[in-house]
């Protein structure tokens, strides 16, 4: 059996029901057993007793109840695992640890290649949700994830080192007061050069799984960019801030555009690759973050580019040191 857990909602986890989050954490515990666990108070949101059909708000904490070995089985692969299984190869233990950029009593935040998921899922062997206990240090609990990145962006990645603080940083998301910066490389130059992309953004379940799209009807999603330097007609590098935090953003948004992000090909197809000039990864990296301390103040960390897209960048001509934050000159 595994102990009890306290697990933060985190922001892309917001508005989603009770069971549909315990699904994606525990896919091997049936719909029976749930209602089980709610029906005895086993399972709470924030202390409180639940339903199955509860909506979920980031910076919430789940109790999860000691469950048994096997509920874990169909995920071990690369899902949640007891935390009595978390053993980590000396190997596991220099990766994560070489990720961190900033570490004090309350905040861990790393710099997360390309290619590596944050959780797990089908598939996926090695992600940072189960690398986390090698960020365990002298401390008597693992950090926690408060937001999440694409498998494929690179970049400032948060983490709470305890309950309490990684509950302040989700709320800090949810309120909408983190500032966050992306830089991307796009196929194309889009126009006009500097703006706001508004369009709603729905998710629609496709033959090859799912995928989100402009959607009238969908939620509000809301990013300022701005050009930042050319390589001649066929890229440019451009900065995000996006000011919601809806799944795939950036992606859907730099598309509607009309200049997807170089190496997207979910969302951006043929267009997206510059055959023969750049690596065919995708070349988004959360470059920096600005988000209120548990402790007090503001913290700001920058992450450098991922080696892909710095030889990008070194090919083009880019100068990631010259970089100016353009928001500040538009008052954003």
């Amino acid at each position: 059996m595994s102990r009890v857990q306290h697990l933060i909602v985190t922001e892309d986890e917001a508005d989603q029901r009770l069971d549909r989050w315990f699904k994606a954490h525990f896919p091997g515990l049936t719909h029976g057993q749930l209602e089980k666990h709610l029906r005895k108070g086993d399972i709470r949101v924030d202390k409180k007793r639940s339903k199955a059909n509860d909506r979920l708000e980031a910076g919430q904490t789940v109790r999860v109840p000691p469950l048994p070995d096997d509920i874990y089985k169909p995920v071990q692969a690369g899902g949640a695992r007891p935390p009595e299984s978390e053993k980590l190869s000396d190997r596991d233990v220099a990766d994560i640890r070489q990720m961190i950029l900033h570490m004090d009593d309350s905040v861990i935040v790393l710099n997360k290649p390309a290619g590596l998921p944050v959780q797990g899922g089908s598939g996926q062997k090695r992600h940072i949700d189960g690398l986390l206990e090698g960020l365990r240090f002298d401390y008597p609990e693992k950090p926690r994830l408060v937001h999440r990145l694409d498998k494929d962006t690179s970049g400032v990645l948060v983490l709470g080192r305890t309950r309490q603080a990684a509950k302040h940083l989700a709320e800090a998301f949810k309120r909408r007061t983190t500032r966050k910066i992306y830089w991307a490389l796009l196929a194309g130059v889009p126009k006009p050069r500097e703006g706001t992309i508004s369009y709603n953004l729905a998710k629609i379940v496709t033959s090859n799984g799912e995928k989100v799209v402009v959607d009238r009807e969908g939620q509000k999603a809301i990013t300022d960019y701005s050009v930042v330097e050319l390589a001649a007609q066929k890229a440019a590098w451009v900065t995000f801030k996006p000011l919601t935090g809806r799944t795939h953003q950036l992606r859907v948004h730099a598309v509607a555009l009309g200049t997807p992000i170089v190496g997207d090909g979910k969302y951006g197809g043929p267009e997206a690759f510059l055959d023969g000039i750049v690596s065919k990864k995708m070349h988004l990296h959360a470059r920096e973050i600005t988000i209120s301390h548990p402790d007090g103040d503001d913290l700001t960390v920058s992450a450098p580019l991922d080696r892909h897209m710095a030889e990008s960048w070194k090919l083009f001509g880019f100068h990631e040191n010259d970089y100016e934050d353009p928001f500040l000159d538009m008052g954003l």
